[in-house]
């Protein structure tokens, strides 16, 4: 049986991610065969400065495009070579050269120097499939989707809407089956019940209309958001719904950093990523880690192998 194919974004050249990559493509290549978007001349240059070989077997996407990497460095260059390699990775997948996509980090302000409306993958991927993706954190024990993502703090109250609450629970019901949210309130002690803000009263009768056209409860809430992610919360709870971005992440980047990956959910296409930034301190050291990639592939694996047409 033929090993599924992955298209691997490379992300910010001035980053880790490429030493990743590199590191990691002995057991990754066991497990698929990636194909990483990247030209021959830039896969040469990286190695060069990782005083890393490339592997015989690896294949590659050539993505146009030349610069010189600098490395640990915000460079529009290298924002917009990692955006041209995430095109061309959601390309092979619509072209069904690919069966999932693994990015590696960009970094937003170099998407912003070089042009770029989008804040990050997520956003590109909304627009260029019409579809309104939702952003899932976590590792094999806790899961973090967001409602909102990079949008400033002042504004997430205005985005408490009861239709687009209920939008994106039965949307995440349908990406996640039969697997059970506590979804987190926005105030301090959920609200008070009014004290504290009234968002949560929009939350919860969103919760209950969503579990009504489910026909079952998989949404509970809104928890108390300071206590949402105790021991005891954890031992009830896997999934768990934010509505803003730090929300979610601090506890889950706090619990577990290095093996949470990104998930991408309600697309066309399966897309996964690692669950860090471009680590630009300690780029082309030698120091970065693996294992949220490695996770970030067997992810999209299971993603395949669980699809209909496998």
């Amino acid at each position: 049986m033929m090993k599924p194919r992955i298209a691997v974004s490379v992300g910010d050249l001035n980053g880790v991610g490429i030493e990743i990559a590199l590191k990691a493509h002995k057991e990754v290549s066991k497990l698929c065969t990636p194909v990483y978007c990247i030209n021959s001349y830039m896969l040469d240059q990286a190695a060069e400065l990782l005083d890393m070989d490339i592997p015989d077997d690896l294949e590659i996407f050539e993505v146009e495009g030349s610069f010189n990497i600098r490395e640990g460095r915000i460079d529009k260059d290298a924002g917009k070579y990692s955006y041209d390699s995430f095109i061309s990775a959601i390309k092979l997948c619509e072209d069904k050269k690919a069966q999932a996509v693994v990015t590696m980090p960009i970094h937003k302000e170099a998407w912003m120097m070089a042009g770029l409306r989008y804040k990050g993958h997520t956003d590109l991927l909304r627009d260029h499939f019409k579809k309104d993706a939702i952003m899932m954190l976590g590792c094999e024990k806790m899961f973090v989707a967001l409602y909102t993502e990079h949008i400033p703090l002042k504004d997430v109250a205005s985005y408490i809407i009861k239709e687009k609450l209920l939008n994106f629970f039965v949307d995440l019901n349908k990406n996640i089956p039969d697997e059970e949210f506590a979804v987190l309130g926005l105030n301090p002690h959920a609200g008070d019940n009014g004290v504290l803000g009234n968002e949560e009263r929009i939350i919860e009768s969103a919760i209950k209309e969503a579990n009504a056209a489910i026909g079952k409860e998989f949404f509970f809430g809104p928890i108390v958001p300071d206590i949402a992610f105790t021991p005891h919360m954890r031992e009830k709870f896997k999934y768990f719904a934010a509505m803003y971005h730090d929300q979610g992440l601090a506890p889950l980047k706090a619990l577990y950093f290095d093996e949470s990956i990104n998930i991408s959910l309600n697309l066309p296409i399966i897309r996964t990523s690692v669950d860090h930034g471009t680590a630009f301190d300690i780029a082309y050291r030698g120091e970065a880690k693996t294992l949220s990639y490695i996770n970030a592939i067997k992810s999209a694996l299971k993603f395949i192998y669980s699809s209909p047409a496998a």
